[in-house]
């Protein structure tokens, strides 16, 4: 049975474990499975790092992210023009992304994302090629998914995905179509099974939108 000290430690060496963030100044507390991160970080990437090393220790249900980004140095720091420049061309350079289709928008360094792709992978390329740029403060991902073709989703093939993956084949996971839509429903035992599922749910085709009602749930209780 684990206790948040125990939690909290669990999740303190697991952010010392990424090279990225063995240096930073991240605090942690843990109340009943809710893990609080607070601190600062020099870059949006190190922030987003820090937020999946916490979500993927066994014990943690949620995640609560209050950590502040803090440019080390001038070079760091940049206009809106120079980060929209080098999203452009950072886009040019990865064949994930497919070109002029994501439309960009920067405000005061945060940027925004915006357009139509065929496939959740693209979406998902487009905004880890932004995150880890210099001078990010966050990033809002609006790009919305549509299919070429309108292809019948077979839940079947969504089931069958399922059951092949090792962390997700003991798990009952209930998938349910409608149109373009995947919703699933049932229980796992960890973030990384929760986005596991979802990400083989938005390999169909003919998926415009998974709902991830999954539920993080341990089979024992945290107790001080």
């Amino acid at each position: 049975m684990k206790t948040n000290e125990d939690l909290q430690k669990d999740v303190q060496e697991a952010l010392k474990w990424e090279p990225l963030l063995s240096a930073a100044e991240i605090g942690v507390t843990a109340k009943e499975g809710i893990i609080t991160l607070t601190g600062s970080v020099d870059s949006y990437w190190k922030k987003t790092e820090a937020e999946e090393a916490a979500r993927n220790v066994a014990g943690v249900k949620a995640v609560v992210e209050k950590i502040e980004i803090r440019f080390s140095n001038n070079s760091s720091k940049k206009d809106d023009n120079e980060i929209a420049a080098e999203v452009v061309n950072a886009f040019k350079w990865n064949i994930g992304v497919p070109n002029d289709k994501v439309k960009v928008k920067v405000e005061k360094g945060w940027i925004t994302l915006e357009g139509e792709l065929e496939w959740n992978f693209q979406r998902e390329a487009a905004r880890n090629t932004v995150a880890n740029l210099l001078g990010v403060a966050g990033v809002t991902n609006n790009i919305t998914i549509k299919a070429a073709t309108q292809d019948e989703i077979e839940q079947k093939d969504i089931e069958g995905a399922l059951e092949r993956n090792w962390s997700l084949s003991d798990r009952e996971i209930t998938v349910k179509v409608s149109g373009t839509k995947v919703t699933l429903t049932g229980k796992v035992d960890s973030w990384y099974q929760r986005s596991e599922a979802a990400r083989i749910a938005w390999k169909a085709r003919g998926v415009w939108s998974v709902e991830n009602d999954l539920v993080v749930d341990y089979a024992y209780e945290l107790a001080d």
